[in-house]
C-alpha cells in the first residue's frame, strides 16, 4: 500500500533473486558411507537400546564365568565355554552390525556410479545413473557435521533414514559455507 513490492510473494526469478542453490558431485567411499552409518545408528534409539542389551549380555556373561572361576570346588567348563561365547557373540554381532550395514549400503550407492546432488531453500535431490530422488526438507530436519560430511537425517530417534553430503563433492570451501548456511535456516543441527 505504501508503493513497496512484497518481493516474499513472488516466485524465484520474478523480483527476487533465486534461492541460494548448493551443488555437489561425487563417487561413492566406503569411509564416508561407514561414517554415515555411524552417525545415523548413534542417533537411533533402537541402536543404543541394542548396543545396551548386548553389552549388558557380555557383563553378565562375564559375571558367570567369574562366579564359576571363583567358587569353591571344580568349575564346569562347559559353562564357562559357553558363557565367555555368548558375551563375546553379543558384542562381536552389534560391533560388526555397523561396517555390515555400511558395506551394503556402499555397494548399492557405488553400483549407481558418480552421484549429483543439488539443495536449495526447497528440498534436496540426488541423481544418479538410475535414480532421481528429491526430499523435502520436512523429511530431513536435522543434520550432522563431520569433518567429511554433512549427514542429513530424518525425525525421530527411531527413524532410520539418511543422505550424506561428502565434504569431498563441494567444488570449494565456499560452498560448505554456504551448505551449512542453508542446512541451518532449513534443518536442525545435533
Amino acid at each position: 500500500m505504501n508503493g513497496t513490492s512484497d518481493d516474499s510473494a513472488l516466485p524465484a526469478g520474478h523480483g527476487r533473486s533465486a534461492p541460494d542453490r548448493v551443488e555437489l558431485a561425487y563417487s561413492a567411499v566406503l569411509a564416508d558411507v561407514r561414517e554415515a552409518v555411524r552417525i545415523r545408528l548413534r542417533t537411533t534409539l533402537w541402536w543404543r537400546a541394542l548396543r545396551w542389551a548386548a553389552y549388558g549380555t557380555a557383563a553378565l556373561a562375564l559375571a558367570i564365568v567369574l562366579l564359576e572361576l571363583l567358587l569353591p570346588g571344580e568349575p564346569d567348563a562347559g559353562t564357562v565355554a559357553k558363557m565367555a561365547g555368548l558375551g563375546l557373540a553379543a558384542v562381536a554381532v552389534v560391533e560388526l552390525m555397523g561396517p555390515a550395514v555400511a558395506l551394503v549400503f556402499f555397494r548399492a550407492v557405488r553400483a549407481q556410479g558418480d552421484v549429483r546432488a543439488v539443495l536449495d531453500d526447497d528440498s534436496g535431490r540426488w541423481t544418479s545413473r538410475d535414480t532421481d530422488t528429491a526430499i523435502r526438507w520436512a523429511m530431513l530436519p536435522r543434520y550432522v557435521e563431520t569433518d567429511r560430511l554433512f549427514v542429513l537425517l530424518t525425525a525421530g530417534q527411531a527413524g532410520s533414514g539418511f543422505a550424506y553430503l561428502p565434504k569431498h563433492g563441494l567444488a570449494g570451501p565456499a560452498d560448505a559455507d554456504r551448505l551449512r548456511a542453508l542446512l541451518d535456516r532449513r534443518s536442525n543441527r545435533l
